[in-house]
């Protein structure tokens, strides 16, 4: 049986884990106080649930194997990309906020990180 061992991390993998760390923070604040007022309002479980994601991709590149980790970037790409999309959808046209568009250029810049990571696997 093979073992997998944890890969040697580099300063991208750490900026996207602290650039993840902020938008899961943001979406984890947003959800609590959208939850505080209703506790059946999907919009702040689905904070709490992109969080969760968030949270999860980090133990993954922190704690996890090299498999492990590609897997985090290949599907990170795509969840981020996601996030920046719905929240235009959902936000439109009123999509200026300052809370919002700190949280949108992190995640522009989470999804650049996840790009050149992805790239430097291949």
């Amino acid at each position: 049986m093979a073992t997998t061992t944890r890969p040697e991390l580099s300063r991208l993998d750490y900026l996207g884990v602290v650039l993840a760390a902020i938008t899961g923070l943001v979406h984890l604040v947003l959800g609590a106080a959208a939850l505080s007022q209703n506790l059946g309002d999907p919009l702040a479980l689905a904070f709490i649930g992109a969080a969760a994601g968030f949270a999860g991709g980090i133990v993954a590149v922190l704690r996890g194997s090299e498999q492990t980790r590609r897997w985090a970037i290949l599907l990170g790409m795509p969840f981020v990309a996601g996030q920046i999309v719905l929240y235009v959808a959902l936000n439109w046209p009123d999509i200026f906020s300052v809370v919002g568009i700190v949280d949108k250029l992190v995640q522009i810049a989470l999804l650049a990180v996840l790009v050149v990571l992805y790239r430097q696997e291949r």
